[in-house]
C-alpha cells in the first residue's frame, strides 16, 4: 500500500498572513513528501505488512520488524502528524469548539481559555523540534502534552485531536525564532470542526 500525500483543501497563501504561502509550500512539498517517500523505502522491504493501515503501525511499533522500527515511527509519524496538521487548518476555520468536545475541554480545563493556555505553554516549552497535542486517552479523557521529533499519541496508546507542529520549518521563514508568535497566530487558522471530527472518529 502506497502512502501518498494527501490533496490539500486549500492553496498555499490561504492561510495568510498568520502561515505563509512559501513555508506551507516547502512544509508541503519538500518536507511532507519525503517522509512519505522515506516511509515507503521502509515499508517496501517488509510486504507482509503492506496490508496495515498507517495508524496500526504507529499504535503498535513494537511488532514491526526489528530493522524498520525507527524508520516507520520517524517517516510514519510524519506522514501521519502532517495529514492531521494540513487538516485541521482552515482558511475560514470554526473558531469555538461545541458539543461533545467542548463538554470534555470544560471538564478537564473548566474552559477553552485553560486549555489554550496550557497547550501554548506545551508548544513553547518543547525543547528542540516536536509537537504539542491535545488527545483523547482511552478511557475518553483529553490530556494535553508534547513529544519530541514526529512521535505522536498513537504511539502511546492515546489518539491525536489537534496537534501543532513546532518544527522551525513549520514557522521559522515567517516568524525565525519567535516561537511564541507562531503559536499564537496558529489558533487563528485552527478549525474545531476538523478536532470535532477527529474526536468522533477517536471517541470510544
Amino acid at each position: 500500500m502506497q502512502n501518498e500525500l494527501p490533496q490539500l483543501k486549500y492553496k498555499f497563501d490561504a492561510l495568510e498572513p498568520f502561515i505563509d504561502a512559501q513555508t506551507m509550500e516547502i512544509h508541503y512539498s519538500k518536507h511532507h513528501q519525503a517522509y512519505v517517500n522515506k516511509l515507503n523505502e521502509a515499508l517496501a522491504k517488509h510486504p507482509e505488512i503492506a496490508d496495515r493501515t498507517l495508524e496500526d503501525l504507529l499504535s503498535n511499533i513494537e511488532t514491526l520488524p526489528e530493522d524498520i522500527k525507527i524508520q516507520v515511527k520517524n517517516h510514519g509519524g510524519g506522514h501521519f502528524n502532517h495529514c492531521l496538521y494540513w487538516e485541521i487548518m482552515n482558511p475560514n476555520p470554526k473558531l469555538k469548539p461545541e458539543g461533545k468536545l467542548l463538554q470534555l475541554i470544560e471538564d478537564e480545563f473548566d474552559n477553552l481559555e485553560n486549555l489554550t493556555e496550557s497547550l501554548n505553554t506545551e508548544a513553547l516549552n518543547r525543547f528542540g523540534s516536536g509537537w504539542a497535542w491535545l488527545a483523547l486517552t482511552k478511557n475518553n479523557n483529553l490530556k494535553v502534552y508534547s513529544t519530541a521529533n514526529q512521535d505522536n499519541p498513537l504511539n502511546l496508546g492515546e489518539y491525536p485531536i489537534i496537534g501543532i507542529d513546532v518544527w522551525e520549518h513549520a514557522y521559522y521563514l515567517k516568524y525565525q525564532n519567535k516561537r511564541a508568535d507562531y503559536i499564537k497566530n496558529w489558533w487563528s487558522v485552527l478549525d474545531w470542526e476538523a478536532a470535532e471530527s477527529n474526536l468522533k472518529k477517536y471517541m470510544l
